[in-house]
Formats: C-alpha cells, sequence, structure tokens
C-alpha cells in the first residue's frame, strides 16, 4: 500500500467548513473556524465535530483503500456504544460499508453537561477492497455519530489520487436538531437529509446539531456567508425541549435569523419546516428529560412561571404565521412546511423513546421530504 497525505488538496472533505489539524491528523468540523470562540456549551462543540453529512471526497483508480482513524464514540446509556459506520459511494452508487465500535467512548448519557467523560481507544482501520480499478468519483461518507480523526489513508501499489471536481449540482443546506443530525439511522447514507440529497443530487452542508437547534446568531451568519441554492430550516423542537425561548422572544429571533440569511440570499428559496410529531410535547411546554424507561417526558413547573412557555402547536401556528407575514411582506421565495407532514401521529410505532425517529422512520421522512420540497411545484422544483 501507499500512503496518500492526509492534508494533501487532492482530499476534499464535502459539507465540512472547516478541518482541525491536529499532529496526527485532521478532524472535519460542520461550522466555520470563528464560530468557536462563540460556543461555550462542550455539547454543543461536539456535535459541530460529528460529521453527519461529511463526505471524503477524491477521484482514484484504487481498487483497495484503507483509512486510520481516532473516533471518538457515543454511548448514551452503560455497554451501549454507537457503533461507527462508514459508507462507500463510488460514482454516487452506495457499494461497501464498514462498521467499527474501536475509539474512545464518549459518556453522552449524564445530566452534568459541564464535561464529557473520554474513556481512551485504540485508532480503527478501515478498509475497502475489491474496487474496479478504473478512475472513479470515490465518496467515503463518514459517521453521524462520532467525532472521526483521520490519521492516514493509503491505497493500493500504484494507485492514483485527484481531485474530484463535482458535477454541477445545487447546493442545499439543511439546519435542524438531532432529528435531522440522525444519530439513529443505520448509517451515513441513511440519515434523512442524506438520504434526499442522493436522491435529488444536491450537494448536502447539514447543520443540524443535536440538542443544539436555537436560532444561533453564529450559525444565522454561516448560512448567510455560504454560495447556496437551496435553503431549508427545520425549527421549534429544541425550543420546547429546553425551554430555551418562549412567546416573547422566539418571533424576533425567528425574524432575526431570517433577515440575516436574507442580508445576501435575496431570492434563494427557503423552506421553513415546524417540528414533527412527538407525543409529550404537542400540548406540554418543556423542559423535557429522559425517564427510567428511555422515553422523553415534559416536566411539569408552577403555571405561574410557564405563561410564555411554548408546545410544538404553539410554535406550529407561530412559524407559518410569521412565513405567511413575511411573504405578504415581498418575501416570495420563503415557504412553511408542517412538519407532521414527514413524520405524523400515525407514525408514532417508529418513535421509540417518543422524540426521536428509528431508522425506518428516518427512511420515511426523507422520502416525504423529497415529494414535498423537490415535487413538482413544489419549493425546490426545478
Amino acid at each position: 500500500m501507499i500512503d496518500v497525505d492526509v492534508h494533501d488538496d487532492a482530499l476534499t472533505f464535502e459539507g465540512a467548513l472547516d478541518l482541525e489539524v491536529t499532529p496526527t491528523g485532521v478532524t472535519p468540523r460542520r461550522l466555520p473556524a470563528w464560530t468557536k470562540s462563540q460556543i461555550d456549551d462542550p455539547f454543543m462543540d461536539l456535535t459541530v465535530r460529528m460529521p453527519s453529512g461529511v463526505r471524503l471526497r477524491f477521484t482514484s483508480d484504487a481498487s483497495a483503500i484503507e483509512l486510520d482513524v481516532m473516533l471518538s464514540l457515543a454511548q448514551f446509556a452503560p455497554g451501549q456504544v454507537l457503533p461507527a459506520v462508514f459508507d462507500l459511494v463510488v460514482d454516487g452508487e452506495l457499494v461497501q460499508q464498514r462498521s467499527t465500535s474501536t475509539g474512545a467512548v464518549m459518556d453522552l448519557g449524564r445530566d452534568d453537561v459541564e464535561t464529557i467523560p473520554i474513556t481512551p481507544g485504540d485508532v480503527a482501520a478501515i478498509t475497502f477492497t475489491g474496487l474496479a480499478s478504473r478512475a472513479k468519483v470515490v465518496e467515503i461518507w463518514l459517521p453521524q455519530g462520532a467525532v472521526v480523526e483521520l490519521r492516514s489513508l493509503r491505497l493500493n501499489e500504484g494507485a492514483t489520487v485527484q481531485r474530484s471536481v463535482p458535477a454541477v449540482a445545487r447546493r442545499w443546506l439543511h439546519y435542524g436538531s438531532s432529528i435531522s443530525h440522525c444519530m439513529e439511522a443505520d448509517a451515513p447514507t441513511e440519515t434523512w437529509p442524506a438520504l434526499v440529497a442522493r436522491a435529488t443530487r444536491c450537494e448536502l452542508f447539514n447543520v443540524s446539531f443535536a440538542g443544539h437547534c436555537l436560532l444561533d446568531q453564529f450559525v444565522a451568519r454561516t448560512i448567510r456567508d455560504l454560495d447556496l441554492d437551496l435553503i431549508s430550516l427545520k425549527l421549534g423542537i429544541n425550543v420546547v425541549n429546553r425551554d430555551a425561548l418562549d412567546a416573547r422572544t422566539f418571533t424576533p429571533a425567528l425574524h432575526g435569523f431570517l433577515d440575516t440569511i436574507r442580508d445576501r440570499h435575496h431570492d434563494v428559496p427557503i423552506l421553513v419546516v415546524s417540528p414533527i410529531f412527538c407525543p409529550f410535547a404537542e400540548d406540554r411546554p418543556g423542559p423535557n428529560v429522559m425517564g427510567p424507561d428511555g422515553r422523553y417526558v415534559a416536566i411539569d413547573g408552577p403555571p405561574e412561571l410557564r405563561a410564555g412557555s411554548l408546545t410544538l402547536r404553539a410554535i406550529r401556528a407561530e412559524l407559518d404565521r410569521v412565513v405567511a407575514l413575511r411573504r405578504s411582506l415581498g418575501d416570495g421565495h420563503l415557504y412553511y412546511l408542517d412538519g407532521r407532514e414527514l413524520f405524523a401521529e400515525g407514525d408514532r410505532a417508529d418513535l421509540p423513546d417518543d422524540l426521536h425517529p428509528n431508522a425506518q422512520g428516518y427512511r420515511r421522512m426523507g422520502e416525504r421530504f423529497v415529494q414535498r420540497a423537490f415535487g413538482a411545484d413544489a419549493p425546490f422544483a426545478e
């Protein structure tokens, strides 16, 4: 095997907006480097470094590809480590998958978010073999639920590597919560945004962060500054789950987020998507926590402190109202989609913890989003 420098310009991390260079390798991040100083929550920083939607791309005639990666794997309950899956896509077709549980383990099942305990682990070797010895576009989709440091890349003897020039495609950015980050999906190409991007041949930027879709201005500025053709914003569930914004603060925050994006993207279609069905939060405000049975529940509180707290029904109504208002004021490229069209009460069997869809639920969300966002006369129709 021959070594390829992981810093070689022929290798691109599509969907990443920053690369952290370490003494031993490189780690993709899904927000620009300048945002680091504005992220003071360790779990938020962690989700930014989880490469949901990120793929390592290059052109090569290699018949064998090997990666050495230092993984930081997620553990939400003792002994239950989320495996890391790597998907190999060649010329647009998924051809191989590799899964590993080798790596450091991050204990994410704690209420204390000031620190994230990490148990050290070993470097994992990911190997793909039996590939056709011809020039081809290689994409290695990185695991959506682990932090990935690429230590080394090797190809079979005699193979070459060149930078891959992507075909003309629309650049789609999606912003959302854990339900768009999709740690529960079976593989990185099976998150619902990845399924949509591959079905519609879009270049995906997935800036969805588990627990942290909170209309942060550094995210709005990131979206504003990118060259994009399509933008979707799936908003609301984290606002309710954290009881983070109330009836007074949510609407100005939403307007400000949209105003920032529109500072540059005057005519780019923006699709605002409300929360999917969530049984415990439809009519009860947050905050919400996981109960002893593994299902999420709302915490009751004094009524006098909940006067302005939001429920999912209230969030949906306000998103719909704000979009209609801004359209009436001249923004004809702004659209609204009720998230229950993607995942409704009738889909509850695929909502095992009452909050996050399972793998089958995510596949269904992807299929429905393609129809409702990219279908004939839909906001993203060509």
